[in-house]
C-alpha cells in the first residue's frame, strides 16, 4: 500500500474479528518498532505482547477507554526504562506509532490506549495496574498500549478537511503558511 493512502485511510478501530493475529504479522509489527528512531539510539522500549484472552480483558479494564481491548485478539503493550533515556515518551511513542501504521499496512487495525498519566480508578494509576497484572519493573514506564486485529467495523478515509493549513506558520508563528 502506497505511504501516504495508509496515513489517509487508518483509523482506530476497537472493535476486532474473533480471529487470531498470525505470529509472523505480529513478528513484522514488533520490527516496525525495532526500526523507529530514538535518541542517541538508545531504544529505552520494551514491548509486551500480549494475546492470552483472560489477559485481554483485564487489560480492557486497566482505564475508561480501554474496553475494546476485550474484543482484542493482541495488544502490545509499550514500556520503557526511563533510565535509559529521558525521552523515554517521545522514543515510545515513535515505536507504538510506527507499531500502528505498520498493523493497517498490513490487513489489520488498531487503537491507542493512552496509560501513562491516566487512572484505573480511586488511589491507583492506570499504569500501577498495568505494571502489576503483567509484572514490568520499577524502572520501566507503561505509555500506551495498541489493540491490534482485522476489524470488525468499517470507517471512511480522511478527507480534506483534517488539513487544516491555519495551523501552520512561515517563518513566523502567526505568519500563514499559505
Amino acid at each position: 500500500m502506497e505511504f501516504f493512502e495508509v496515513l489517509r485511510k487508518r483509523r482506530s478501530v476497537r472493535r476486532f474479528q474473533d480471529r487470531p493475529v498470525p505470529r509472523e504479522l505480529v513478528e513484522k509489527l514488533l520490527e516496525a518498532a525495532f526500526l523507529s528512531p530514538s535518541s542517541f539510539n538508545r531504544r529505552p522500549w520494551h514491548f509486551i505482547v500480549v494475546d492470552e484472552e483472560e489477559k485481554l480483558k483485564a487489560l480492557s479494564k486497566a482505564k475508561l477507554g480501554a474496553s475494546g481491548l476485550a474484543t482484542a485478539p493482541l495488544a502490545i503493550v509499550i514500556t520503557a526504562d526511563e533510565s535509559r533515556s529521558d525521552v523515554w515518551i517521545e522514543d515510545a511513542s515513535i515505536a507504538a506509532e510506527h507499531i500502528q501504521l505498520t498493523s493497517f499496512a498490513l490487513g489489520l487495525s488498531s487503537f491507542w490506549v493512552q496509560i501513562r498519566n491516566r487512572m484505573h480508578g480511586e488511589g491507583k494509576t492506570a499504569e500501577e495496574y498495568v505494571r502489576e497484572l503483567l509484572g514490568i519493573p520499577e524502572n520501566y514506564r507503561v505509555l500506551c498500549i495498541i489493540g491490534i486485529g482485522y476489524p470488525a467495523e468499517n470507517k471512511p478515509p480522511h478527507g480534506d478537511e483534517v488539513f487544516e493549513w491555519e495551523k501552520v506558520s512561515r517563518n513566523r508563528f502567526g505568519k500563514p503558511w499559505r
